[in-house]
């Protein structure tokens, strides 16, 4: 069994396209390798500064995978070079 690749997922407070990247992160969870954190920029003048505008960010790492709304063929590829 492989290590989970771990994810960030960027959100704000009371953000409707947040909840609902969160909401189909948990159900492609269960069926693929892959565990994300939830991170609220509220408050944080650092991460308001670098995902303010485009929230919800999903990333791996550094590298932003998609923003606004799920990018599945993104995240895939993602995932992918996660494993080489």
């Amino acid at each position: 069994m492989s290590v989970p690749v771990k994810l960030t997922l960027y959100t704000r407070t009371g953000c409707h396209l947040c909840e609902d990247m969160e909401q189909v992160l948990r159900e492609l969870a269960t069926e693929y390798e892959f565990v994300f954190d939830s991170v609220t920029i509220d408050n944080n003048p650092e991460l308001e500064r670098s995902y303010s505008a485009k929230v919800p960010v999903l990333a791996r790492g550094d590298v932003e995978i998609c923003h606004y709304h799920l990018d599945r063929v993104a995240l895939m590829a993602a995932l992918g070079e996660a494993r080489v």
